[in-house]
């Protein structure tokens, strides 16, 4: 498994010896997965949260991706002013689950934020993850709105679609990130997994983004390493997404996706939507950088 700081050291060059005006520069260098170590953990179940601590044990427990005293972030996705009934957001009990899991293999502090399209008050609200959160009653966890001045600009070397971005610093500088998305249908990238997700750790136009956004997302996810996948299919959006709204378009799978390999678990959660991996053109685009392996084949099942 690849370590986040010994990526983020790799990957960020010392911003003093740099020839682009003192800013952090990220050299995307492409990664070697070797197919054989990658695992892929795929679990069914109606009690979340047994499911979440079941999927987690598959892939070797918390303790496998978190350290005692580390600080995590979770990142959920929280974008929409939606219910949880309608599947625009990540279920909030994955999401109080995965942070109950993080103090129990002692991480010092988990943060959970995410930058929303909709209001963001109302979006944490209605979604149910602020209440979930509270629920923990554990001043360890925090769920966060972002602040705006908490952005870093970043020069992406080698870069295809993006040469410099920002990027929110405590996704940067965090010890270790776990990507909490929702398998969804999306009007422009086909489906919203687990790469998408990471659009909300950066700052700026995402709007600009949708030009080229499947190399766009293997850029941000070559800054932003997620030490763990784990993607709620509890309920999957099938139409009209991001934000959806009507039920109808929700389809109950009751199924979780958990890997070390971003898109490992973006490949698998692609095949529940019909589509063969290849076919999504963002997860073609990240595992042609060496983001992770896509041909499920390779991967071992456990």
């Amino acid at each position: 498994m690849l370590n986040r700081r010994d990526f983020i050291r790799r990957s960020l060059q010392a911003a003093s010896l740099s020839a682009f005006g003192g800013l952090p520069v990220f050299d995307l260098v492409p990664q070697v997965y070797a197919a054989d170590a990658v695992e892929l953990a795929v679990r069914k179940g109606t009690d979340i949260p047994a499911l979440v601590r079941e999927t987690v044990a598959a892939l070797g427990g918390m303790d496998r991706f978190v350290q005692s005293g580390e600080t995590v972030v979770l990142k959920p996705n929280i974008g929409w002013d939606r219910t949880v009934e309608q599947a625009a957001n990540t279920h909030p009990e994955i999401v109080a689950t995965v942070a109950l899991l993080c103090l129990e293999a002692k991480a010092a502090r988990v943060r959970v934020f995410d930058r929303t399209c909709n209001d963001p008050r109302r979006c944490y609200v209605q979604s149910g993850i602020a209440e979930a959160i509270e629920s923990l009653d554990d001043k360890r966890v925090e769920l966060e709105h972002m602040d705006r001045r908490g952005y870093q600009d970043v020069v992406l070397k080698n870069g295809v679609a993006l040469q410099k971005w920002e990027f929110y610093k405590p996704a940067l500088e965090a010890d270790r990130l776990i990507n909490l998305p929702i398998a969804k249908d999306h009007s422009i990238s086909t489906l919203t997994l687990a790469m998408k997700n990471i659009m909300g750790v950066i700052g700026g136009n995402r709007g600009m983004l949708h030009r080229n956004i499947d190399e766009a997302l293997a850029d941000i996810n070559s800054v932003i390493h997620s030490d763990l996948t784990i993607i709620d299919a509890t309920r999957i959006l099938t139409a009209n997404g991001p934000q959806g709204g009507d039920l109808k378009d929700v389809k109950k799978l009751d199924t979780l996706i958990a890997s070390a390999d971003i898109i490992t678990a973006d490949s698998y959660a692609a095949t529940l939507f019909g589509f063969r991996p290849e076919q999504i053109p963002m997860i073609a685009a990240g595992a042609k950088r060496g983001l992770g392996i896509m041909d499920l084949s390779k991967v071992k099942k456990v």
